[in-house]
Order: structure tokens, then sequence, then C-alpha cells
């Protein structure tokens, strides 16, 4: 039975794709079957994983208005075990053309009924925003992962993104959990990063991770070459703390 985790926080920057990316390709490496589903218009996990943006002919864009299944809409990337449902700019109308259909909240959800067996697990790219695109993938999802920068707004925004998970679990999806919240852009020199570190560990405990994803130059490069970080530099501390992060959600799930 696969798992579906979307990793959402309605504020930008805080390495919501990179965790995406990342995770997917982490667990991939560790022998599980993974689907990563890029439900951001901007399509950075898309282009992350080196697909070209502009020749996704089939992707979330036609899942979520049913015009295509899910397993039509399944590419293959470069690394071990770990395919994708691609993103493009399309997705940016979704919000409209959904907005009056009937059950819009559920189009995610009914599109992945067919494929969850088919995987391990199921990542979710979330856009940065609390929309109609977010909902779908809380929606859909049997968990979450909110990943928090070690910054100085970090916990800004959290209660207005835990409300959000605590509605959608009253109205569309009693099932859904919180997998955890992930510290991320960690400094050690920092007092800030440390300071940040210590309130989010005080305040919710046993939710947070203990992996903490540091800073880290190879982490912002690979992107651009279109790799994960698995893939662009193995060894890198941005690779062995996205390959610790897999194992603590593999140890959790099994």
């Amino acid at each position: 039975m696969g798992k579906i985790i979307a990793i959402a926080n309605q504020k930008g920057g805080v390495g919501k794709t990179t965790t995406s990316v990342n995770l997917a390709a982490s667990l991939g490496v560790l022998e599980k079957k993974v689907l990563l589903i890029d439900a951001d218009p901007q399509a950075n996990a898309t282009s992350g994983l080196g697909i070209d943006v502009e020749t996704v002919e089939i992707g979330t864009y036609q899942l979520l208005e049913h015009t295509n299944t899910a397993r039509e809409a399944i590419l293959q990337t470069d690394t071990p075990n770990l395919d994708i449902i691609a993103s493009h700019i399309d997705l940016v109308a979704i919000e409209i053309e959904l907005v009056d259909k009937d059950d819009r909240e559920y189009m995610m959800r009914r599109a992945l009924l067919d494929i969850k067996n088919d995987y391990d697990f199921i990542i979710i790219d979330c856009a940065p925003s609390l929309g109609l695109l977010t909902l779908n993938a809380l929606t859909a999802a049997d968990a979450v992962i909110i990943p928090i920068q070690c910054e100085y707004f970090a916990l800004e925004g959290l209660g207005k993104l835990l409300n959000t998970v605590k509605s959608v679990q009253k109205i569309h999806n009693p099932e859904l959990d919180i997998e955890g919240l992930l510290l991320t852009m960690y400094d050690s020199r920092l007092r800030l990063s440390n300071q940040v570190v210590e309130e989010v560990q005080k305040h919710f405990n046993d939710m947070v991770f203990k992996t903490i994803i540091q800073r880290n130059v190879r982490l912002s490069e690979a992107p651009s070459f279109g790799e994960s970080i698995i893939n662009f530099d193995a060894s890198s501390k941005g690779a062995i703390n996205y390959l610790s992060l897999a194992k603590e959600v593999i140890t959790k799930n099994s």
C-alpha cells in the first residue's frame, strides 16, 4: 500500500521543492519505488530532475482535469526507482477552471486511486500557497511534511498552515496526519539558526524530524544541472542529510 506524502508550506523559499526532489531521490536510492508529483505551476521539481518543462504534454494539469489518467502522465527519471508526474505553467489556470466543479478538492485523490499501490511512496511538491492546488494535495495525502527554514520568520505562517491542515482533516480528509516538521537551511555558525531549532523543538517536540537539513552549496547548485543531490554529489552534506531523512521516513512507516 503506497503512502502519499505532501510537502507543504504556504511560504516560498523554505526548501519545499528541494525537499520533495531530494527526499524522493533518496527514497529511490534506498530501494523504495517512488513517484514525485509536481503540483507547483513553477515546475521547479520537474526541471530540477532534468525534464524540459516545455516538452511536458501530459502532467499534473491533465491529471486534475481528468483528461488523462495518472498512468499516462508518468515519466521516468534518471534517478533509480523514481518516476515523476511533471508540471507546466498551464497549471496556473487550474484553480480558476476547477472553481465551479463539484468535489473540486478531490480531483487529485481520485486521479491517484489507480496507481497508489504501484509505489511505496508518492511525494507531492505543493505550490507556495494555500489555494485549491494545495488543498487537492492535502486531501489526497496520507500525511504532510512541513519544511521550516531556520530563519527569523520561521514560525510565522506555521499556525495558519496547521489550521489549514486541521480544517482539511475535519472536512475533506480525516486520515491526514502530520508526518513531521523538517528544519531546513540550518547554519550551525548562526546563533539565530540554533535559536530557531530550540524554539521549534520546544514547541513541537516529537513532531520534529531528528534530521536537520543544513545549508549546503552543492544542494543549491544541483537543480541548475537538472539533478537531485544524490546524482549530483552523493558525498555532499546535502545528500547525507536527505538520505538520513529518507531513512527516518522509512523507519516511521515500517
